[in-house]
């Protein structure tokens, strides 16, 4: 193999990494994807001189591509000030669990899914400034050293890590964890109680401090505000269920953790995140935004193309 060709295939090896860096910093598969094209675009515009000259590649495209993320945070935050209703996080499949995908289903495959991609980290990230997440993520989640982190926001080292702490004051205490089959277990309860409209087991099921966040995008029918307590979440997730006949409920992998897919002939309509404290539910976020529900599209498509073989079946 000639020097060459090895040295393109280690710079598009890189791919996963970045790609796993910039979903972390933007929440977004689609800008995540651009924020990688545009860094190797910068690459391979550079002289092939100035390319050899450098060491290491995937370091220098690790540092072009926060940069991209730091720009794009900083416009994202006027447009989501735009936003109607809340913003949420791409909502992220499991491994393999949309069916044969391509395009960001076969992106969101890349993504190593870990506590630093649940619902609940994601959404706290979105509290820090452009500054504070990129450093927090990058020394915190990647274990980047500050002197790198430095060339990538233009500061010191020392601004750095004062950047990083400010942004680890924002992060809660971490609960007690609960164990995956605890999880799984109140997911599920709650999925049973939601198809059967039963609002005095969800009232059980969720704590009484419980939140409900949905992200519509102004695109479908979704909360424009929080929803604040289990007996006020419980009546409105049967309400849905109410004006969505023919809803099918399945238990999947969202963002690593147990979650829930709604589809409606054949289509996912509505992906949402949980979390589980103390066997209750705490936290639920709400994905109906088609928008970002593309990775899930090829789900669907899988599931029905399933029903049919099961027809055909003599």
């Amino acid at each position: 193999m000639g020097a060459a060709h090895a040295g393109i295939e280690g710079i598009a090896g890189e791919r996963g990494q970045l790609i796993n860096v910039a979903y972390r910093l933007l929440g977004s598969l689609a800008e995540s994807e651009d924020a990688v094209q545009e860094a190797y675009a910068r690459w391979y515009a550079l002289p092939r001189s100035r390319r050899d000259e450098i060491v290491s590649p995937g370091a220098w495209l690790t540092r072009v591509t926060g940069r991209i993320c730091l720009d794009v945070l900083g416009s994202a935050r006027v447009r989501r000030e735009r936003y109607v209703g809340a913003w949420l996080p791409d909502p992220l499949p499991g491994p393999g669990g949309h069916g044969q995908g391509s395009g960001l289903a076969d992106l969101a495959d890349r993504i190593v899914q870990d506590e630093s991609v649940t619902m609940a980290f994601l959404v706290v990230l979105e509290t820090m400034t452009p500054a504070e997440r990129v450093s927090f993520v990058l020394h915190d989640v990647f274990r980047y050293p500050f002197a790198e982190i430095a060339e990538v926001l233009g500061r010191t080292p020392a601004a750095c890590k004062q950047l990083a702490a400010s942004a680890r004051r924002r992060v809660p205490d971490a609960p007690a964890p609960v164990p995956a089959d605890a999880r799984s277990d109140a997911v599920r309860r709650v999925k049973e109680a939601w198809q059967n409209k039963d609002i005095a087991a969800l009232v059980d099921l969720l704590d009484p401090a419980a939140v409900m966040t949905a992200d519509g995008g102004g695109l479908v029918g979704a909360a424009l505000r929080p929803i604040e307590g289990g007996t006020r979440i419980a009546p409105y997730m049967v309400a849905i269920a109410d004006r969505a006949p023919g809803l099918e409920l399945l238990e999947r992998t969202v963002n690593g953790a147990p979650g829930l897919v709604a589809l409606r002939d054949g289509a996912v309509v509505t992906v949402a995140s949980f979390d589980v404290a103390e066997g209750r539910v705490v936290r639920i976020w709400v994905v109906r935004n088609p928008e970002k529900l593309q990775p899930w599209a090829a789900l669907g498509a899988a599931l029905g193309a399933a029903e049919e073989e099961v027809r055909d079946v003599p």
